[in-house]
């Protein structure tokens, strides 16, 4: 069976330095004395054993980890305020929210704010400084490229902006809203978006639920960018796709890019099935790479016509890469009774666990869904399984839902490989919970 592994090698990015040593008084009474300048700023003071963790960099304070707030009148949702320890001593600042369960969120620690004076407390600063990082950070990796257009600019905790993503594909930048002050900021955003080269267009894609967590109702909000285009033609990889805007997530998964290309290393001569195809991306590769004939299953119509376009888009022979809507469960199902097989197995479903409370029900549907994939890969074939669900990754229990998967299906498995989203998707290892990875 085949899994996508993170190599034992990893690549880490150096953001900024910190002292091993515990922060000065001189320190802190230059945050302090930026503080006293600004009229009315809250303080908002830790419990007693709750402040290393943000120390080292965790950037979600949650509600329960806050002892008393400091500040009359008390701050508003978006003000910014100090985060303190329990003697009150200044630890960082960042953006409070009055309603969501994440009190504040750390936008700069002490000792940053310290060194870096110009962006202390000035949160449009710090936009400007965080978006020529994310964009410098693209480009040491080539992106973009003549051969793809269609990467991820900014990866919230990950590029140090928590609940801001945007994807940029050709000349649309896609902003996908998780948290009120994005909201607030969202014409210094798309300010800073439009600096960009070659960006003509912006889509606002705010995450309704999420932000009436987060105390918003938006609703009833249009997009800012009239003349937006409901499609938009990207490359990844050499292969050329047409990217609905109105799509799941942002349009288009690009943290799939590096296992895409994957697919089409080792599909010659293959029959592959890629199963909740979406778009067709993994079906597309698999084509590219010369696979004797690629089947695609998804359940969405309008993700089809995508997938259809595509093929012609990249003037693929249809006979030999077609596409089928069905319920996933179902197919398989029907498959596994005709004894039917396929030399490689792509299984790519949905977030099934949003949340840790429905991690149970979640584990049982991806181990059937697995379980039925394992029935129909032949006999030293290939299977890739992905997970988007944070709570399944996070909650370390993929593989052992693989190997109850494997036992339902009378199969014994090998994992060749785990990775997690390319690498246009960094991870703040100090909040893992924000990262989406795909074991094995």
């Amino acid at each position: 069976m085949l899994a996508i592994q993170l190599p034992a090698r990893l690549v880490v990015r150096s953001i900024t330095s910190f002292s091993s040593t515990s922060t000065t008084a001189a320190t802190a009474t230059t945050l302090q004395e930026i503080a006293a300048t600004r009229k009315g700023l809250a303080k908002v003071v830790l419990k007693k054993g709750k402040t290393q963790i943000f120390r080292d960099g965790s950037p979600m304070v949650y509600s329960g980890a806050v002892d008393r707030i400091i500040g009359r009148p008390p701050p508003k949702t978006g003000d910014i305020v100090l985060v303190a320890d329990g003697l009150e001593k200044p630890i960082g600042w960042g953006l409070y929210n009055s309603v969501s369960m994440f009190c504040v969120r750390l936008m700069q620690l002490e000792e940053e704010a310290t060194r870096d004076l110009n962006c202390a407390l000035d949160m449009e600063k710090l936009l400007e400084t965080r978006f020529d990082a994310a964009i410098e950070l693209r480009r040491s990796l080539g992106l973009p490229s003549v051969d793809t257009t269609a990467y991820r600019l900014i990866n919230s905790e990950g590029d140090r902006l928590s609940g801001l993503i945007i994807d940029v594909f050709g000349d649309v930048a896609v902003v996908a809203s998780s948290a009120a002050w994005v909201e607030q900021y969202k014409s210094v955003i798309e300010l800073h978006i439009r600096t960009m080269k070659n960006i003509k267009h912006i889509k606002w894609r705010p995450s309704i639920d999420i932000l009436k967590e987060e105390g918003l109702d938006i609703s009833d909000q249009t997009d800012s960018d009239s003349s937006m285009l409901s499609e938009v033609k990207v490359m990844e990889n050499g292969i050329c796709y047409n990217v609905s805007l109105a799509g799941q997530k942002t349009g288009f998964y690009a943290d799939q890019r590096e296992n895409r290309r994957l697919i089409s290393l080792i599909s010659k001569d293959q029959k592959v099935l890629d199963v909740c195809c979406y778009s067709g991306g993994f079906a597309l590769n698999a084509a590219k790479g010369g696979a004797e004939y690629v089947s695609g299953i998804d359940s969405s119509s309008p993700a089809l016509e995508l997938a259809e376009e595509n093929v012609c888009l990249n003037k693929f022979n249809p006979e030999k890469i077609s596409f089928m809507r069905k319920d996933a469960t179902e197919f398989m199902k029907e498959a596994a009774s005709r004894q039917e097989v396929w030399d490689i197995v792509i299984l790519d479903p949905p977030k099934l666990a949003p949340r840790r409370k429905v991690l149970q029900n979640a584990s049982g549907m991806y181990r059937n869904l697995n379980s039925l994939a394992m029935k129909i890969t032949k006999k030293g074939g290939l299977l890739m399984t992905c997970s988007c669900s944070g709570a399944i990754t996070q909650s370390g229990t993929f593989l052992r839902i693989l190997q109850g998967a494997a036992s339902m299906a009378g199969r014994k498995i090998t994992i060749l490989r785990q990775a997690g989203a390319a690498c246009d998707h960094p991870i703040d290892p100090s909040y893992p919970e924000g990262g989406i990875s795909f074991p094995p």
